[in-house]
């Protein structure tokens, strides 16, 4: 008997941290963080663990689904720079604000970054850019 893929997207396992919660797929990550959070570097270190326990030999994506307004310390894209199998980081909102705040994030992250508006859309460049490197 021949087991068909199936396109459903499987949630490997959901982490609620403080700041919101982290849902892990097989190979990307995606965050949604609670109205009025600030994700600090120490914060940041919690998703960088979880990143370590289900990619630690194999390339992944991470998109920021951002329902809610929340702020980010810049200087983690650093740290976000160093995790070499981590191959695609998108932003997905509607807000102006966000745009507006995603041109300088992308200044701090110097890697494969871009904004979306549609969930899915996000979800494909994340799948290709993963998927190609």
């Amino acid at each position: 008997m021949k087991v068909g893929k199936s396109n459903k997207k499987i949630t490997v396992r959901e982490y609620q941290l403080e700041i919101g919660k982290i849902q892990v797929y097989e190979n990307y990550m995606v965050s949604i963080f609670d109205e009025g959070s600030t994700l600090t570097l120490e914060r940041a270190y919690q998703i960088i663990g979880i990143s370590e326990i289900h990619y630690r030999n194999k390339d992944f994506g991470f998109i920021s689904l951002r329902k809610n307004s929340s702020a980010i310390d810049p200087t983690i894209y650093g740290y976000l720079r160093e995790l070499k199998n981590l191959k695609a980081f998108a932003i997905v909102s509607r807000k102006e604000m966000d745009m507006h705040n995603f041109k300088i994030e992308k200044l701090f992250y110097k890697k494969p970054m871009k904004f979306f508006i549609d969930y899915e859309n996000a979800l494909a460049w994340v799948k290709r850019r993963v998927k190609g490197k």
